[in-house]
């Protein structure tokens, strides 16, 4: 492509609203153009990264046996009433009506439009196994878009579905997805993880997320210092601290006038947080929640919706709701007599004795608490890990990062073929519903996630697997015919090889050129100069200060051999 007849509109300053490195350059470089809140055009030169980054996820998962279809994006309500999901979805849903006032979404997802799809088809288990998936724009209505293109009201996604006849087939299903998740996001440049993870409103038995590190990623991830042992903080696990065990003391109720939170009650009572436990009040879907932890935890909020169920909303409850369970002002609640709907306690609160707690009472706290003799609840793991936390695997230190989700793949089970009737005929004749899992990647997110990982103060360097070009051509001069006729001839020459390249051929000054290319990250550039007069050109990778003189002859070779190392096909 000549760049003299591109659209790629190009910026030379950060864009004010810019949060993060890679919507900074997305923005800049000219892959996208937002037109509202979470919602952004895609250019050419963003299209050209997306199509890389699909090419490679169809390739494998057509090597894993996958099919490919494409379903509406428009859901009628029957489907997601089936599956009982219209409800659950929450205001996350974008929904409308037609002109005969029936109801419709715009697809989140897809779990029951592939589910109607094979009940329709598949009878028999000869049928089976099968998986089927799809690119498609998904639609969300965020609450809070945020980060470019990492969280939007409208994405592509590739979501694929497995069908199996038993639990062992789903875990070959699952095994063949992991691994071509491996191999996708390997292919992509991208330093991964797979890490447990929570299921979330799309449900099933287990589900394992792949993360990218990055500082800017919206999840906390758990990774152990001394085993393979990753999770993601919503369902991350560790080792209990070390229960405080003495005899049983009588409760007594002390003063405590503006003594609301763990690092005041520490300063009056003289002792460390793990002596307190606190008692958080939450609202769930318009039901009061009261969970307690030690004082040094932070509640899992994952965890306490989980054991609730099918819950849409789930945040801390206003000052009326804790008043109303406390009959106290917010600082002083505790779980001796708290009126609320559930009460839940951590494990490790339910294990130790004489305890600090609020008394409902505001000014007021109770000490030498214990569950069992002063109060009951609903006891397990409400908690989110700590850094240095003991690993529940093989009881090493456990590490905290940030990281961005770009892929997650679930084991579904029944969920959705019991309640939509999608069964097959087993070979003693018997009727069965169809195991199922789902997998999912997001495309403009995983090329976000590699600009995280793959860039510098001069803008983005692509991994050569899904850079938009993969080398630039730029004549210095356009006024001398010995550097405009090199560079067409080594342009062609490139072409023919099945180069995917770029000739600079704008009447600009080569520095301008140079900073161009350096911003949207072509990985190789030829420059033709000078020495075109001797039959040398200067060849130089994004990724390297360095620059080599090299002749005419040597160019086809030199980039061969890039391309074999990165391991990508050239045409």
């Amino acid at each position: 492509m000549k760049m003299s007849r591109m659209f790629m509109p190009t910026l030379k300053e950060v864009p004010s609203d810019a949060e993060i490195t890679s919507h900074q350059l997305m923005l800049r470089a000219g892959l996208i153009k937002k037109m509202s809140s979470g919602v952004y055009n895609q250019l050419p030169m963003g299209i050209r990264v997306f199509n890389k980054i699909q090419n490679i996820i169809r390739e494998e998962l057509n090597a894993k046996g996958c099919q490919e279809i494409l379903c509406a994006g428009i859901i009628p309500s029957e489907l997601w009433e089936e599956s009982g999901r219209w409800t659950a979805m929450g205001e996350e849903m974008f929904r409308l009506k037609d002109r005969n006032q029936r109801d419709y979404c715009l697809g989140p997802t897809h779990e029951e439009v592939f589910t109607d799809i094979v009940r329709q088809e598949v009878t028999s288990y000869k049928q089976l196994p099968m998986n089927l998936y799809q690119i498609q724009v998904k639609y969300r209505d965020e609450r809070r878009p945020r980060f470019g293109v990492m969280r939007t009201k409208t994405f592509t996604m590739k979501d694929a579905y497995s069908f199996d006849i038993d639990e062992a087939g789903l875990d070959k299903s699952y095994q063949d997805m992991y691994e071509a998740y491996t191999n996708i996001f390997n292919r992509c440049g991208l330093d991964h993880s797979p890490v447990q993870a929570d299921s979330g409103a799309i449900g099933g038995s287990s589900s394992a997320e792949f993360m990218v590190k990055s500082e800017v990623g919206e999840d906390d991830v758990v990774f152990c210092s001394g085993c393979d042992y990753a999770a993601n903080m919503e369902k991350a696990e560790s080792v209990k601290y070390e229960a405080f065990k003495e005899e049983m003391k009588e409760i007594k109720e002390v003063s405590t006038p503006d003594v609301h939170t763990i690092e005041e009650l520490e300063a009056f009572f003289k002792l460390h947080a793990g002596r307190f436990a606190k008692t958080l009040i939450y609202d769930a879907d318009g039901k009061s929640v009261a969970v307690v932890v030690r004082g040094d935890r932070d509640v899992n909020e994952t965890k306490v919706a989980n054991a609730i169920g099918s819950v849409v909303e789930f945040e801390l409850a206003n000052e009326a709701m804790v008043q109303a369970a406390t009959n106290a002002e917010i600082g002083f609640a505790g779980p001796i007599g708290v009126k609320t709907d559930y009460l839940f306690v951590d494990e490790e609160v339910a294990a130790q004795n004489n305890m600090i707690v609020g008394a409902n009472k505001t000014g007021y706290h109770i000490e030498n608490v214990n569950h069992g003799r002063d109060f009951e609840g609903v006891v397990g793991d409400f908690r989110n890990v700590n850094e240095g936390d003991k690993c529940p695997k093989c009881e090493s230190a456990l590490e905290i990062a940030r990281g961005v989700e770009v892929g997650h793949i679930f084991k579904l089970g029944t969920k959705y073929s019991e309640s939509m009737g999608a069964n097959y005929i087993d070979k003693d004749g018997k009727s069965k519903p169809i195991i199922m899992g789902c997998y999912g990647i997001g495309v403009e997110r995983t090329a976000a996630a590699v600009i995280e990982q793959h860039n510098d103060e001069n803008g983005i360097i692509w991994p050569l697997s899904v850079a938009p070009y993969q080398v630039a051509v730029v004549p210095v001069n356009m006024k001398k015919e010995e550097h405009t006729e090199a560079a067409e001839k080594i342009y062609n020459e490139l072409q023919a090889m099945g180069v995917e390249v770029l000739l600079d051929d704008r009447n600009e000054r080569v520095g301008f050129k140079f900073k161009d290319l350096d911003l949207i990250g072509i990985p190789m550039r030829i420059t033709v100069g000078k020495d075109i007069v001797d039959g040398k050109v200067e060849f130089k990778l994004r990724d390297q200060e360095e620059k080599e003189l090299i002749g005419l002859d040597e160019i086809k070779s030199k980039i061969e051999a890039e391309f074999v190392k990165n391991n990508v096909k050239l045409g």
